[in-house]
């Protein structure tokens, strides 16, 4: 399954509609927003398109997610960063058909996982894209999943770690 079979076409809408007009109530008939994204690649994607399909859905949907939240621009691009480098990593190594993704926001920290890998994270000296991500993020570890793989989760401060 792609994004765009998982994700009912007005649902993207709604969230660009209240990026673009945060005080106003959600178009009739639609839900109010809640305060996370999904998404799920299916095995067809490389994993090179598998970070540009779940980069390109989280860019459009996160500005809704983040709307209101300070330094949301920095926080935006260093969620991209993270969401990049883990899908890549994950899709390399799946342990299950589907790569899946969650992107929340609790108005401290942008939860962000992604799972299923067949193998525990490496060592960023194995895959030096995980030194970006250590750098952006204030916590970061693994879960089982469901299919016996193992989901990566990070947390993104919104506002800047202190040096």
């Amino acid at each position: 399954m792609t994004i765009s079979d998982a994700m009912p076409q007005l649902w993207a809408s709604r969230l660009l509609f209240a990026a673009v007009r945060p005080d106003a109530a959600a178009p009739l008939g639609l839900p109010d927003l809640e305060n996370s994204i999904e998404f799920r690649l299916g095995p067809e994607h490389t994993s090179v398109q598998s970070m540009r399909r779940a980069r390109g859905f989280v860019a459009k949907v996160l500005p809704a997610l983040l709307a209101g939240a300070p330094n949301a621009n920095v926080v935006g691009e260093a969620t991209l960063a993270v969401l990049t480098e883990l899908v890549d990593i994950t899709a390399r190594h799946r342990a299950s058909i589907d790569l899946s993704g969650r992107v929340s926001y609790d108005g401290e920290h942008v939860l962000l996982a992604v799972g299923e890998m067949d193998q525990t994270l490496p060592d960023p000296e194995e895959e030096p894209g995980l030194f970006i991500v250590h750098r952006l993020v204030d916590d970061i570890g693994q879960y089982r999943g469901d299919d016996d793989g193992y989901a990566t989760w990070v947390s993104i401060p919104v506002r800047p770690k202190a040096r």
